[in-house]
C-alpha cells in the first residue's frame, strides 16, 4: 500500500489569463485561512498576454475541518482574477467506472493497481459489451454489468450505461479497450470525464489489426496514446503517450504483445494523473503537472 495522504490535504487547480499578482494573491489567501502550501507548480504559455496555469497542494489546520469554508471563501478571489478553477480534498476517492470489451490487459492493469492501493479510487462497477471478463472482475469483488450492443439498438445500450454511471454518481469513465465508438450524446453527458486508450499509429493503420499492418510496414517504434474523449474520434486532449522501440525480429504477434504493454502503462499513468488532479484541459491540449 502507498503511504496515505494527510486528511487535511487540499488541491487547487487554476487557469486564467496571465496577469500580475496571481501567485501572491493565492498564497496570501491560503495563509489567511491558516493553510500551508506543501507543493506548488505553475506554467505560463507566454509572458506577454498568455495563459497561466497553477496546481497547489496545501494543508489546512488539523485542529478543525474547514475545507468547505476555504473553498467557499476562494470564490471572491477567483472572481477577481476570472479563474477557471477547482478545489478538491486530496483524500476524496473519485468513483471510476471502467468500460471494456474482450481484451483485458488495460482492465487488469487498473484493477491490480486499485487492489494494491496505487489507484486511490472507488470502482463501483465495470461495464462491457461482452461477457468475457465477468469472472475476472467479480473476483476483485467489483460488480460486472454486461450490456450488449446489438445492431440497431446502440442508443438503448448507451442509455442503460449512462443511467448506471449516474446512478453510481461516478466522477469519470475509463475506456480500457472498449471497442465501441461512443455517440455524441454519450460524450456530452460526461464532458472531460472520459479517458480512452489507443495505439499511437494513428492516422496510419486505421481499423482492425493495426499491429499486423504495422508489421507489414516494418515499423521501428510502437506506442500508445491516452486522451480525453470528444466528439472528434481519437482526437481529444492528450494526457499521456509512450513508445517502445522494436525491430525486424518482432513478429506480428510479438508487436501486438509489446503494444498491449505500452497501452496498459500509458492508460494507468493517465488515470493516475487524472484522479490526482494533475491535469488541466485548455482547448484541445492538456497541462499535466508532475
Amino acid at each position: 500500500m502507498i503511504q496515505s495522504l494527510p486528511t487535511n490535504r487540499g488541491r487547487l487547480l487554476v487557469a486564467c489569463l496571465d496577469q500580475p499578482g496571481i501567485v501572491a494573491s493565492i498564497s496570501s489567501f491560503l495563509q489567511k485561512q491558516g493553510a500551508n502550501i506543501v507543493q506548488s507548480d505553475q506554467y505560463t504559455t507566454d509572458p506577454e498576454g498568455g495563459m497561466f496555469f497553477m496546481r497547489i497542494e496545501f494543508d489546512w489546520s488539523s485542529k478543525n475541518d474547514h475545507f468547505d469554508q476555504i473553498k467557499e471563501r476562494f470564490v471572491e478571489i477567483a472572481s477577481e482574477f476570472e479563474f477557471d478553477w477547482r478545489m478538491e480534498r486530496a483524500t476524496r476517492k473519485k468513483k471510476m467506472v471502467i468500460f471494456v470489451s474482450k481484451e483485458n490487459h488495460c482492465l487488469l492493469e487498473l484493477l491490480w493497481k486499485w487492489k494494491a492501493g496505487e489507484l486511490h479510487v472507488d470502482i463501483p462497477l465495470v461495464i462491457s459489451n461482452h461477457p468475457d471478463q465477468k469472472e475476472e472482475v467479480e473476483g476483485y469483488g467489483i460488480p460486472f454489468v454486461h450490456i450488449p450492443v446489438e445492431k440497431g439498438r446502440k442508443q438503448e445500450a448507451e442509455r442503460k450505461a449512462i443511467d448506471l454511471i449516474k446512478e453510481h454518481d461516478a466522477d469519470f469513465v475509463v475506456l480500457a479497450r472498449y471497442m465501441q465508438i461512443l455517440s455524441p450524446t454519450f460524450v456530452q453527458e460526461f464532458p472531460k470525464k472520459i479517458i480512452n486508450i489507443h495505439h499511437s499509429f494513428l492516422p496510419a493503420f486505421i481499423g482492425a489489426n493495426p499491429y499486423a499492418k504495422a508489421f507489414e510496414r516494418g515499423v521501428k517504434l510502437i506506442g500508445a496514446t491516452a486522451h480525453y474523449v470528444t466528439d472528434d474520434l481519437d482526437e481529444g486532449p492528450i494526457i499521456e503517450q509512450d513508445i517502445m522501440r522494436v525491430n525486424h525480429r518482432y513478429s506480428s504477434a510479438e508487436l501486438k504483445v509489446a503494444g498491449r504493454n505500452v497501452e496498459r502503462i500509458a492508460l494507468a499513468r493517465a488515470v493516475n494523473w487524472h484522479h490526482e488532479d494533475r491535469v488541466i484541459i485548455h482547448g484541445n491540449k492538456t497541462i499535466v503537472f508532475s
